[in-house]
């Protein structure tokens, strides 16, 4: 749910021509061959060094040599990117800030998702999927199929940060909408049509969540947009009135689009691909619906069999060594987390799918300064989800074949038609 998951510099992860369709349909056996043929290969096309190893992958993320492409970057190296509403906030939102700055922005997200705070909305969570799967059940009766991200991939997340943030339902399927839009900027290629949508929902995002801003400070309710207003309260002292935060408004409003947009693109993903996971692997299904007790770490190895994002891009910010490389500031290295978490050296029989895999820790939300503040909440979402699903539905089958996000940096899926009774 960190935007800084997804490549903020974008262009910078777009693909060359080895990575085409077919690559996105399976790329961890090229991705393998890289990695044996060389661990920090240099892409002549991309401009960036791809690190497909493990522990190389983890020093770019968690190291303080590294940084993410930020405002100065886009000053100068896509000074016509400024004047947009899309790249405006981008570069100046949790995705694009490096240092103090960063921790400005992050320190009033902390609290609100630490996994503590993520257990609390287990039962609202639950409800949730159980309503969607009612409607999933309903549309896949007497043989039907349903397309499941439709009907439950993407309403979930949806839902559940909508909840969280201060999101009417009624609203939840247009910003939805809107929100797939602004996330056109994560793609690895953006066409001037991308521009135009990102900079139009950027724009309304914007000023819905100003007004919500405005109506949180006449009528404040338990939710992430009335928290955000708040300075934060004294340890052990009561909760201060709302009053002047320490974010302007449009900070403040940035980081709800933020919340809301990542909150639920890359945890869609996630489900999606769990789910597929589990259904090419039937024995251990049957595992899970033998033990619950595995869901946790069913997650954790459908994150690191088949993450919801490939790959993300740092910039050197001083000389610097990886992969026994020398790096010159300012160059740029693609942590391919994909790669990373296929790694032999660190994962036995990576392209295994084994829900009982012990040791697994995955790259797939960062590392350091940039990891998913939200990733609690994505693996609460995908355990509930995964272990109603599988109850619900013991003959869950696939109904055709899935469509593949047309991206080189996201793995998700547009469409998961399934049948319950196959």
């Amino acid at each position: 749910m960190d935007g800084s998951a997804v490549d903020p510099a974008g262009a910078r992860c777009a693909p060359s021509t080895a990575f085409g369709p077919a690559f996105r349909a399976d790329p961890y056996g090229a991705l393998a061959a890289l990695r044996e043929a060389d661990p920090a290969w240099y892409d002549e096309e991309l401009g960036t060094r791809l690190l497909t190893g493990f522990a190389d992958c983890q020093a770019a993320l968690a190291s303080p040599a590294f940084a993410v492409p930020d405002a100065r970057w886009l000053a100068r190296e896509r000074p016509e990117w400024a004047a947009r509403p899309a790249a405006d906030f981008f570069y100046a939102s949790l995705l694009g800030t490096n240092g103090a700055a960063h921790e400005r922005l992050r320190a009033p997200l902390t609290a609100a998702f630490g996994p503590r705070q993520a257990a609390r909305l287990s039962a609202g969570v639950e409800k949730i999927a159980d309503e969607l799967m009612d409607g999933f059940a309903d549309a896949t009766a007497d043989g039907g199929t349903a397309d499941f991200q439709a009907l439950v991939g993407y309403p979930l997340p949806v839902a559940v940060v909508g909840e969280l943030i201060g999101v009417p339902g009624a609203d939840r399927e247009h910003f939805h909408r809107l929100g797939r839009d602004a996330a056109r900027l994560l793609e690895p290629v953006r066409s001037e049509q991308d521009w135009q949508r990102a900079d139009a929902a950027v724009t309304a995002l914007r000023g819905y969540f100003t007004g919500l801003l405005r109506e949180r400070r006449a009528r404040p309710a338990e939710d992430l947009a009335t928290a955000l207003l708040a300075p934060a309260p004294r340890p052990g002292g009561p909760r201060p009135p709302l009053g002047r935060p320490s974010l302007t408004e449009r900070e403040t409003a940035d980081l709800l689009l933020l919340v809301f947009v990542a909150g639920f693109e890359t945890t869609a993903g996630l489900l999606g691909t769990a789910v597929s996971a589990l259904l090419a692997h039937p024995a251990q299904a049957a595992l899970l619906r033998a033990d619950p007790g595995l869901l946790p770490g069913a997650v954790e190895e459908a994150l690191r069999w088949d993450g919801p994002v490939l790959m993300t891009e740092r910039l050197a910010a001083r000389p610097t060594e990886v992969a026994g490389v020398p790096v010159p500031a300012g160059a740029s290295v693609t942590a391919v987390l994909g790669a990373a978490n296929r790694d032999p050296r660190r994962y036995p029989d990576p392209d295994a799918f084994l829900v009982t895999r012990p040791d697994v820790h995955v790259l797939s939300f960062g590392a350091g300064p940039h990891y998913c503040f939200g990733a609690a909440l994505a693996r609460l979402e995908a355990a509930v989800l995964l272990g109603r699903l599988l109850e619900r539905f013991p003959r869950l089958a696939p109904a055709g074949p899935p469509v593949r996000r047309a991206s080189a940096c996201l793995r998700s899926f547009d469409a998961l038609p399934l049948a319950a009774t196959g």
